[in-house]
C-alpha cells in the first residue's frame, strides 16, 4: 500500500476529484495549505503599499492506494491537475504500512 500525498492549485480540485472518481477513488483527506516552490511568491498592491506575498493558497490531498493502482493514480492527477504554468504543484509516494477501517475492524487493502 502507498500514500500519496498532492499538492494542487485550489481551483483544480473538483477536476482532481472527479477524474479520481471515474477511476473508482471514492475516499480522500483535502487540506487547505499554503506554500511555494520554484515560483517563490509575488509581489502585489494593495491600497497603494507593496507588499510580498511568499505563501500560495494550495490544496493537499492525501490518498491511501493499493500497490497496483499507483501509476493509475499519479498519471489522472497529473492530467486533472496540470495547467502547465509554474506553481502545479507535486505529488508525493510514500510507503503506508498499515490501514485499519475504524467501524468494521478491515485491516490493509480492504481497509482503503
Amino acid at each position: 500500500m502507498k500514500m500519496m500525498t498532492a499538492i494542487i492549485k485550489p481551483f483544480k480540485l473538483d477536476d482532481v476529484r472527479d477524474a479520481l472518481h471515474q477511476l473508482g477513488i471514492s475516499g480522500m483527506t483535502v487540506e487547505e495549505v499554503k506554500g511555494y516552490g520554484r515560483q517563490k511568491g509575488h509581489t502585489e498592491l494593495y491600497r497603494g503599499a507593496e507588499y510580498v506575498v511568499e505563501f500560495q493558497p494550495k490544496i493537499k490531498i492525501q490518498i491511501g492506494i493499493s500497490d497496483d493502482r499507483v501509476d493509475a493514480v499519479i498519471e489522472v492527477v497529473c492530467k486533472a491537475a496540470s495547467t502547465g504554468k509554474i506553481g502545479d504543484g507535486k505529488i508525493f509516494i510514500t510507503p503506508l504500512e498499515q490501514s485499519v477501517r475504524i467501524r468494521t475492524g478491515e485491516t490493509g487493502e480492504e481497509a482503503l
